[in-house]
């Protein structure tokens, strides 16, 4: 394992992390979309089917296993603890949009066509456009509190680190996955006027991130 992605598999563990502490501090899931949260339920249940058929390393299980736990575990607050917190009339994108095409996508340009495969690169493409609810979501309030905002910048930092890591091991392997390269590509450029708004208000102290 590379610098860069450990650093993005550290990034995407701290923007966890953070977004628990805002439910753990608030009492709510305000300003989060649940759209985004299921859809990566789906994400990590799609990908991490493998966990019982290809052990890697006790790293790439124990982190396969926090992810899917982690996200099931925020979905099941928000829908059980924390409904009445959480914004639904603000939270309306459509989401078949892009579970539809997601699935097309797997189905026409994927590794094998074996079900596994399938499913591994509907979790890649899904994964890529996943937070576009909650961009839509902080689009139709106007803003975004501070720590929600540290939460999506660790999500793209992770993603913008793994086009990083991507890069490296084709110079330094030989190896490289256009399925993961593209759509990694394509999830940073969602998260790119974001992260532009973020480093030049949110680290100059705005408590809340105007949008």
């Amino acid at each position: 394992m590379n610098i860069f992605r450990l650093v993005a598999d550290l990034m995407h563990l701290a923007s966890i992390f953070i977004l628990l502490l805002k439910i753990y501090k608030t009492k709510s899931a305000s300003g989060i979309s649940f759209k985004s949260q299921v859809l990566y339920v789906v994400v990590f249940c799609t990908r991490y089917l493998d966990i019982f058929t290809n052990y890697v390393s006790i790293y790439n299980t124990v982190m396969k296993i926090f992810f899917l736990c982690s996200s099931i575990f925020i979905v099941y607050l928000m829908k059980f603890k924390l409904q009445a917190t959480w914004q639904p009339s603000l939270d309306t994108f459509k989401v078949e949009f892009l579970i539809i095409p997601s699935a097309i996508l797997a189905l026409i340009f994927n590794h094998k066509f074996t079900i596994l495969e399938i499913l591994w690169s509907f979790s890649i493409y899904l994964e890529s456009v996943a937070i576009l609810p909650q961009l839509f979501q902080l689009q139709r309030t106007g803003e975004a509190e501070s720590i929600t905002s540290h939460y999506l910048f660790a999500l793209g930092g992770y993603r913008a680190l793994y086009i990083i890591n991507w890069i490296y091991r084709y110079f330094a392997e030989g190896f490289y996955d256009w399925i993961a390269i593209i759509a990694g590509i394509v999830q940073t450029l969602l998260y790119s006027d974001f992260l532009y708004l973020y480093i030049t208000k949110v680290v100059r102290g705005y408590r809340k991130l105007p949008i």
